[in-house]
């Protein structure tokens, strides 16, 4: 069988290959890489289909799995950095089960893991990966048909732990400004101001920090940004406070991207820090659950108004996880 041609796309290439009726595709950095894994592809579907014919069970590591899906599906995903991590960590997080065929990974082994990896990370990481992993084997059943089951589908999930309820105080509002070094309104200079900026804009806005890092020059407008893109695959415009506004206004004007730091930049630099001052306990999410809470009872915006604002489909998820009002609040509105 001839092999195709490599084509350029951008700075990579790609190329497909077609085997009974069924399209593979892979993306490589030269053409030379490309023919290389189209030689190998249809050498190994060739040989799949004699051992297929001969009723064996061709011997497809879970690894290679998740490789191949990554190739196809993963790296198109918004979470795509976060499913590539998954997939420089996977030896280290399956051990032998890696390099298990998927013909031979059964829910008992998986029930092992998920209670191995349940004594490392919290309920919610948990609960994500077994959602990519059961994905990948999807994947596996639905589209490249090797599988006739998915075995993720037989074990049991973690409960779900109770959503946060963590409020932000102004005492440690000003135990982060000036651990970065910033104090509001002043013009931002060093990479630590900016993360310092970016707390301040979400604590406005109830913005992710994704969507924060997000916004670029061309989406800032008088009283509102735009979001062309969120976390729920929709776009949004998120109406401006007049703080908010004003720290707008303290972003250089040549910052085509208002957040210059990358998102791992960011992060890193937010972790350090809190966790430096004894606020490890304090999420960056937590600013969201804190500005809604705000906008309610400061701002007095009806829920329905303000599911337009931080881009809630669901009513009874921003009332029930993201409004967190104590006692007090309530009984000053009942006055």
């Amino acid at each position: 069988m001839k092999l195709p041609k490599p084509r350029k796309r951008g700075s990579s290439y790609d190329i497909t290959v077609t085997f009974q009726g069924k399209r593979y595709y892979c993306t490589r950095d030269t053409p030379k890489e490309c023919e290389q894994w189209a030689a190998l592809k249809l050498l190994e579907l060739k040989s799949g289909k004699v051992q297929e014919n001969l009723g064996v069970k061709q011997h497809y590591p879970f690894k290679q799995l998740f490789e191949q899906y990554y190739q196809e599906h993963g790296r198109d995903k918004k979470s795509k950095t976060w499913i590539y991590g998954q997939l420089k960590t996977f030896d280290d997080k399956f051990g032998t089960l890696a390099q298990m065929s998927i013909h031979e990974i059964t829910p008992k082994h998986l029930t092992a893991w998920r209670n191995k990896r349940s004594t490392e990370v919290s309920p919610n990481t948990v609960l994500k990966e077994l959602s990519l992993y059961s994905a990948i084997f999807s994947y596996a059943q639905k589209e490249l048909f090797l599988i006739h089951d998915n075995p993720w589908m037989g074990i049991s999930k973690p409960k779900k732990p109770k959503a946060r309820n963590r409020r932000i105080t102004d005492t440690e509002i000003n135990l982060i400004l000036s651990a970065f070094g910033y104090s509001e309104g002043k013009v931002l200079v060093l990479p630590q101001h900016y993360v310092a900026w970016a707390f301040l804009f979400a604590l406005e806005t109830a913005m992710r920090r994704g969507e924060i890092l997000s916004i670029r020059r061309e989406h800032v407008f008088e009283k509102h940004v735009h979001l062309p893109m969120t976390k729920n695959g929709d776009e949004r415009d998120v109406p401006l406070t007049k703080k908010a506004r004003e720290l707008l206004k303290l972003i250089p004007l040549e910052n085509e991207k208002i957040i210059p730091q990358s998102e791992n930049a960011f992060r890193l630099m937010w972790e350090r820090t809190k966790n430096k001052i004894g606020l490890s306990d304090l999420h960056f999410h937590d600013t969201r659950h804190e500005a809604i809470t705000r906008l309610v009872n400061q701002q007095k915006l009806p829920v329905e108004i303000l599911a337009k604002m931080t881009g809630h489909k669901t009513i009874k998820v921003l009332v029930n996880t993201y409004y967190n009002p104590d006692v007090g609040d309530i009984a000053d509105m009942l006055d």
